[in-house]
C-alpha cells in the first residue's frame, strides 16, 4: 500500500532550527532499529479505538521518513516529499485533523488522494522532544471522510505522548541516575558513534573534559548531600549552555566528558568558556549559606583518532594544566604534541 505522509525538504541549507530537530531524533538512536513491542503496541491499540486501516509512528529524518511502528502499511521508509500532510502536522502543536483531504485544497491534489490508496481522512499528533523539537508524527488515515470525537482526539494525543515516554525511558535506561547526564559507557557509544559521523561528514568533532574544582572540600565541609546537589546543578547548568546536538557524560566522580560535533576550535571555545562562566555564577543554597563552586575545563578537537580514549586523554592533559595554573579555566591542547594554551580564566 502507497504512503501518503511526507515531509518536504526546504531549501538546500538546513535553518537552525531543523539542525536542532535532527539533533533532537538523532539523540534517540532509534532509527533502523527492528520492530519493537512497546512502540507496535501503540499503533494497535490506535487502529482498534480510532477504527482506522492505517496507522504510523512516523520519525521524520533529514531526508526519508521512517516508520518506527506501522500498521495496515507495506513500507518501512519512504523518501521525504513536497505537498504532504505530516509537513503541516509536525509544524504545529496540535493535532492536525483532515476530515475530507478532497475538499481541502491543501491536499486535493495530493497523489496519495488522488491516487492509490485514495486517503480522504487523516489525523496526526506531533511527537514533541523534551528539547521542544517535533520529531516526528503518531497519525493514522482511512480511505473515507470521518469525524472524530473530542474524547478521540485526546486519546490520539495520549498515545502520542506514550510514544515519546518509552523514547525518553529508553534514553534514562543510559543515564547517570543521579545527574542525568549520560552514563561513561553510553557517552562512549555515542562517542563512537559521533566519530563515525564526522569521518564521513569530514566535519570537525571537539570534546572538553570537565572537572569541578576542590570537590572534595565540598563533600568534606558540607556534606555528601551538598555534594550530590552541587553535581546536579552543575550539570544542568552546562547542559541550558549546550546546543541541541551536544552530549554530555559522566565518566568519573566529579568529572564530566561533552561532546561538541561539527564544533572547531573557535566555537568550542565559545561554547565552553558560556559553561564555565555559567558554572561560576551559580549557587547552592544550604542551611542559608550560599555555596558557589567552580571548574576547570580541557578542551581539544579530533585530528584522525578512530575512538574516543585519545581525545579523552588530550583533553585531560588540558584540565591538568588548568588546574596546575589556577582552576576556573579553559584550557585548549591542538595535539599530542603541543602545548597546552590558557585560553580563557
Amino acid at each position: 500500500m502507497a504512503i501518503l505522509c511526507s515531509f518536504a525538504y526546504l531549501g538546500v541549507c538546513m535553518s537552525d532550527q531543523e539542525q536542532e530537530r535532527l539533533a533532537a531524533l538523532s539523540r534517540y538512536e532509534i532509527m533502523d532499529t527492528e520492530p519493537q513491542e512497546a512502540f507496535d503496541r501503540i499503533t494497535r491499540l490506535t487502529k482498534a479505538v480510532l477504527r482506522m486501516p492505517m496507522v504510523l509512528v512516523n520519525m521524520i529524518d533529514k531526508d526519508r521518513q521512517w516508520f518506527l511502528s506501522r500498521q495496515g502499511v507495506s513500507e518501512r521508509e519512504v523518501p521525504r516529499r513536497d505537498s504532504s500532510f505530516c509537513i503541516h502536522a509536525i509544524r504545529q502543536t496540535e493535532p492536525l485533523v483532515v476530515t475530507d483531504t478532497q475538499k481541502d485544497e491543501r491536499f486535493a491534489q495530493n497523489p496519495r488522494v488522488v491516487g492509490e490508496p485514495k486517503v480522504r481522512f487523516y489525523v496526526g499528533v506531533p511527537l514533541r522532544s523534551r528539547e521542544g523539537f517535533n520529531i516526528g508524527t503518531l497519525c493514522s488515515m482511512d480511505t473515507r471522510t470521518r469525524q472524530l470525537t473530542s474524547e478521540q482526539i485526546n486519546i490520539l494525543r495520549d498515545l502520542g505522548r506514550l510514544v515519546v515516554d518509552e523514547l525518553e525511558l529508553r534514553l534514562l535506561a543510559n543515564a547517570d541516575s543521579l545527574t542525568g547526564a549520560m552514563s561513561r559507557s553510553y557517552f562512549h557509544a555515542e562517542a563512537a558513534r559521533e566519530i563515525a559521523r564526522a569521518k564521513v561528514s569530514g566535519r570537525e568533532l571537539s570534546c572538553a573534559l570537565i572537572d569541578i574544582d576542590h570537590f572534595k572540600s565540598i563533600n568534606d565541609t558540607h556534606g555528601h548531600g551538598v555534594g550530590d546537589l552541587m553535581l546536579q546543578r552543575v550539570v544542568a547548568t552546562c547542559k541550558a549552555q549546550l546546543r541541541a546536538a551536544d552530549s554530555i557524560g559522566r565518566i568519573g566522580g566529579e568529572e564530566f566528558a561533552v561532546l561538541l560535533p561539527d564544533a572547531p576550535r573557535e566555537s568550542a571555545l565559545e561554547i565552553v568558556e558560556r559553561m564555565r562562566k555559567a558554572v561560576a555564577a551559580m549557587e547552592v543554597e544550604e542551611s542559608s549559606r550560599k555555596i558557589g563552586v567552580t571548574v576547570s575545563i580541557g578542551l581539544t578537537t579530533r585530528t584522525d583518532e578512530e575512538d574516543i580514549a585519545p581525545v579523552l586523554k588530550r583533553a585531560d592533559a588540558a584540565v591538568y594544566s588548568a588546574k596546575s595554573s589556577g582552576r576556573n579555566r579553559v584550557v585548549y591542547v591542538c595535539d599530542d604534541k603541543s602545548a597546552a594554551s590558557d585560553v580563557a580564566a
